[in-house]
This record gives C-alpha cells, structure tokens and sequence, in this order.
C-alpha cells in the first residue's frame, strides 16, 4: 500500500469484513476483460463465503482463473467543503473454489445469520429448499489491506 499512514491493522480490516453487507468480486473473463460484482458474503476462519446459481459468468471465470480480488467499502462521509471523503475500505485477494456438503451447509448457514438473523429457523428450511439450485464459493484469503482516510 502507497499510503502506509492510512493502513489498518488486520483486526481493524476483519471487523470491516464482518460488518459490511456486500462487496465487490473481481474476476477475468476468457477474452481477458474484467468483471466485478456485488454480493453478499460471510467471513469464517480466514475465508469468504458467497452464494450463486449453478451457472453463469462469475462461475465461467472462476472455472477459468481462481484467482480474485474483493472489495468491501465500509462506512463513508463525503465532506464536499474540504473536497475529500472519509472511508474506510478493504481489498482481499484469493482464491475461488466451489465447496459441497458440510462446508457448503455451514456457509449457507452463516450467511442466514448475517442477513436473517431473526428468521434463523425459517432460513434452515429456506437452505434444504435450495440446496440443489445453488452453489457456494469460498475465497481462501490469501493478502488482505484495509484503508481509512482520515478517521470515519
């Protein structure tokens, strides 16, 4: 990182992780073009967990080319007078590979505790539901920066 004064600790970048709703999952097509995406995830034992459909581009790329960068903005103020923003920020890149049965189970269900947390139990029904018509990724975090500028 350029800006070492604007570096957070690691503790500091995973509590962003933890916090944040979505973030952005960059990948590279066949053509070498860029793709990002925001999704959901869930952060467990150094990894990031999504959730997608059984096909589609973002999967076509993993198949291609594991490796991935992801980005979650946690919170900003835009300051107009002083023309800057304060943010706070956290780039992770890794890499991507589907995961099946207990892993996918568990990462299904960290997910419903995220997002759902009141509707746990309706979300264990939800995940049998769904179960075949979803594929679950995790990123096997390999570097992770965070960033703040100034103090948000």
């Amino acid at each position: 990182m350029r800006r070492s004064d604007k570096a957070l600790s690691n503790d500091a970048a995973v509590k962003i992780l933890l916090e944040s709703e979505f973030g952005v999952l960059s990948t590279v097509d066949s053509d070498g073009q860029p793709y990002g995406v925001p999704l959901n995830y869930f952060l467990n034992d150094n990894c990031l967990y999504f959730h997608c459909a059984l096909i589609g581009h973002k999967l076509d790329n993993l198949i291609l080319n594991d490796k991935v960068s992801f980005c979650v903005v946690g919170r900003t103020k835009v300051l107009p007078a002083e023309f800057t923003t304060e943010y706070e920020s956290v780039i992770v890149t890794g890499r991507a590979e589907v995961v099946y049965e207990k892993e996918k189970y568990k990462a299904l269900v960290g997910l419903v505790e995220k997002y759902s947390s009141e509707f746990v139990e309706d979300g264990h029904r939800y995940i049998e539901k769904i179960d075949s018509e979803t594929k679950v990724v995790r990123i096997n975090i390999d570097l992770m920066t965070g960033k703040v500028s100034p103090a948000v």
